[in-house]
C-alpha cells in the first residue's frame, strides 16, 4: 500500500467518524423537537445524504472536486452519515408496533424521495 493510499484510508476513516457524529447529532436534535412516531431524523438524514452524494458525483464528473475528495466525502462522511440499517430497523419496529401503513410509507418514501434527492443533486451539480 502506498503512502497516498494510506492517507486516503485514513481520510475515509476520519470523515466516517465525523459523518457518524453528524448523524447522531442531527437525529437527536430532530427527535427532541419533532417527537413523532415517524422516524423523522433518519428520514431527513438519508434524504440529505442521498442529495449530497448525487451532488458529489456530479461535481467530480465536472472536475470541480477530485476523485480522492469524492472518495473521502462520499464513502467516508456520507457513509457514516447515512444509515440504511437504522432505516430498516425503524421500519420494522413501526410494523411490529401495529403501524403497518406508516412503516410502508416510511420505507417506500425513503427509497423514492432518496432517489429523487440523489437525482436533484446530480442535476444541480451538473449545472455548475
Amino acid at each position: 500500500m502506498t503512502f497516498i493510499s494510506l492517507l486516503l484510508v485514513g481520510g475515509v476513516g476520519v470523515a466516517g467518524a465525523f459523518g457518524a457524529l453528524a448523524r447522531y447529532s442531527l437525529g437527536r436534535f430532530l427527535a427532541e423537537r419533532v417527537g413523532s412516531r415517524f422516524p423523522v431524523g433518519t428520514f431527513v438524514i438519508n434524504i440529505t445524504g442521498a442529495f449530497l452524494i448525487g451532488l458529489l458525483f456530479a461535481l467530480t464528473g465536472h472536475k470541480v472536486i477530485s476523485s480522492s475528495a469524492q472518495l473521502v466525502l462520499a464513502t467516508g462522511f456520507l457513509g457514516g452519515y447515512t444509515t440504511f440499517s437504522t432505516m430498516n430497523w425503524e421500519g420494522m419496529q413501526l410494523a411490529r408496533g401495529g403501524s403497518t401503513w406508516l412503516s410502508l410509507l416510511y420505507l417506500a418514501g425513503s427509497l423514492l424521495v432518496g432517489l429523487l434527492a440523489a437525482s436533484l443533486g446530480l442535476v444541480l451539480g451538473g449545472g455548475l
